[in-house]
């Protein structure tokens, strides 16, 4: 029983490290239209804002860049999700590997 869920999730951590190889350019952020007079939403301008090393930051981005960006910021909201999800996986994997010894060690007993 232990050694098909351990075997789903090699499978599974095998195929999150094969996918992050294949990850592009990234970037952290959200990107944001803002107004130069917001109540008359005059002055159109994009933002983008984004935390890095627990500092926040906010750049004007000129219109030319917005689609780039756009995939850059959604590339890393795929990292960081295949990131979590190899994390979540590894506990399982430890917790699992961690029932399996204390089985083995109650069959020498």
């Amino acid at each position: 029983m232990y050694k098909v869920n351990l075997s789903q999730i090699e499978t599974q951590v095998k195929a999150i490290k094969q996918e992050l190889q294949t990850i592009g350019k990234m970037r952290p952020g959200s990107l944001t239209v803002q107004y130069r007079v917001p109540k008359k939403k005059i002055g159109p301008f994009y933002q983008i804002s984004y935390t890095h090393k627990m500092q926040s930051r906010t750049n004007y981005v000129r219109p030319q860049f917005v689609k780039r960006l756009k995939k850059e910021i959604k590339t890393y909201k795929r990292f960081k999700y295949l990131v979590e999800k190899w994390v979540e996986l590894a506990i399982k994997q430890s917790q699992l590997v961690m029932k399996v010894d204390i089985m083995k060690e109650k069959k020498v007993s």
